[in-house]
């Protein structure tokens, strides 16, 4: 495998014959609106406290787009020093064909085992009882973004719940707004239609589905009345005319639309525009009825390198990236809950408290990355983006594909 190329600093140079050398590590991620910037430069600041130096490889466009050119590079011989994929099977195939380092022997000098919390996170970063990525938060879907004052303007009550929200849409329209942004990727709309799915039909109907590949299930009528809610989300929808999640964010932050339905990542944003929780925005996690939260988010892989000083450098960064300190300055700004169990968040948000309570509550449920391959996810994408772009299509007729799909994935 060919080395990963490494920037030395001029000081480093002169000090060739000292024990240690500062490294620029690459560190490629797609985080790249002004929250997650934001939460980046945390990770930056306490890394670059160790001597070496954060290069910043962010990648516009999401998951979808950064992911391939990440697997690229580290396939094709020209790594990164670590990079960000989420909880799950992502990096599955990359970790098998012996491309990412084997952190077991860290994980357990610094005890991740007994902090990492839940235990599920880990786990997701584990094969054949080997660790090999370092969680960094949970992230979870299922929250109902509400614009205080665009409610305000349509002469309606903020909503408690999706039913009002939906009831509100009319007089939403009449006022000029769009009663729901939702960006045009297509993995956004998924994660409209899951939401959906898990706060509404609840988180055994997702686990029949998500988890256990059950067809007929999918096919049945607790789904055909998800179907029936995704329909009304695309009605919503229909003027929301902006690709990225931050765009339709923005939408919601400016009053232009009502809600958006989008990760807890969204937080962010609002802290970056100003906007303070329970009194400029709404936070509704489950829609305001449900109780469970997918414990998504993010983890960081490292490249299998034969420089021993940049091993050294991306165990450095392995090692602050679950500093509580860390922890606690990264998630603040990025909008999620940090995977350390044993840290104060006492400077939680509105909304971070709600969400931490239902997951104190035993509310926690696997994300899909957890529960399904990336093909599976990416079939299930490219429907629901068709269903919202095509109005013709029957909510009878996406639920047959969709139970197709599961089908096929058992």
């Amino acid at each position: 495998m060919k080395s990963i190329k490494v920037f030395l600093t001029a000081t480093t140079f002169l000090a060739a014959a000292t024990a240690a050398k500062a490294v620029d590590l690459e560190v490629t991620h797609w985080w790249t609106s002004g929250g997650e910037a934001a939460a980046v430069a945390e990770f930056a600041k306490a890394f670059d406290a160790t001597g070496n130096k954060w290069v910043d490889g962010a990648i516009a466009g999401g998951g979808n787009t950064a992911r391939p050119i990440m697997i690229s590079r580290i396939t094709g011989g020209d790594p990164m020093g670590a990079t960000q994929f989420n909880h799950g099977q992502q990096a599955a195939e990359l970790v098998e064909a012996g491309f990412m380092r084997d952190l077991t022997d860290l994980a357990e000098q610094e005890g991740w085992r007994d902090v990492v919390e839940p235990s599920s996170l880990l786990d997701s970063c584990t094969l054949d009882g080997r660790i090999y990525c370092v969680p960094v938060n949970i992230h979870s879907w299922e929250w109902l973004w509400l614009s205080n004052k665009a409610f305000e303007d349509a002469g309606v009550p903020v909503p408690a719940n999706w039913d009002e929200f939906v009831a509100a849409a009319p007089a939403l329209e009449k006022a000029g707004k769009i009663p729901l942004a939702v960006g045009s990727q297509s993995w956004q709309i998924h994660g409209v239609f899951r939401v959906l799915l898990i706060s509404l039909a609840g988180p055994e109907i997702y686990q029949k589905v998500y988890g256990d590949k059950d067809a007929e299930v999918a096919a049945g009528p607790e789904v055909a009345r998800i179907f029936k809610a995704a329909d009304d989300a695309r009605k919503m929808a229909a003027k929301s005319n902006v690709q990225d999640w931050n765009q339709a964010t923005n939408l919601v932050i400016t009053d232009q639309a009502g809600g958006q339905i989008i990760g807890d990542w969204a937080q962010g944003d609002f802290q970056v525009a100003g906007e303070v929780a329970g009194e400029d925005y709404t936070c509704l996690p489950g829609l305001g009825v449900g109780k469970a939260l997918e414990t998504g988010g993010d983890a960081f892989y490292f490249p299998l390198v034969d420089d021993p000083e940049v091993s050294k450098a991306q165990e450095e960064l392995a090692r602050v990236m679950l500093d509580p300190e860390v922890q606690v300055a990264f998630n603040l700004k990025k909008g999620s809950v940090p995977v350390r169990g044993d840290i104060d968040q006492s400077a939680a948000n509105d909304c971070m408290k709600k969400g931490l309570a239902i997951l104190e509550g035993g509310g926690a449920v696997p994300s899909q990355e957890q529960l399904m391959s990336p093909d599976v996810i990416n079939q299930i994408n490219d429907l629901m983006a068709e269903f919202f772009s095509t109005p013709s299509m029957t909510p009878e007729d996406a639920q047959q594909r969709f139970a197709d799909i599961i089908g096929s994935a058992a």
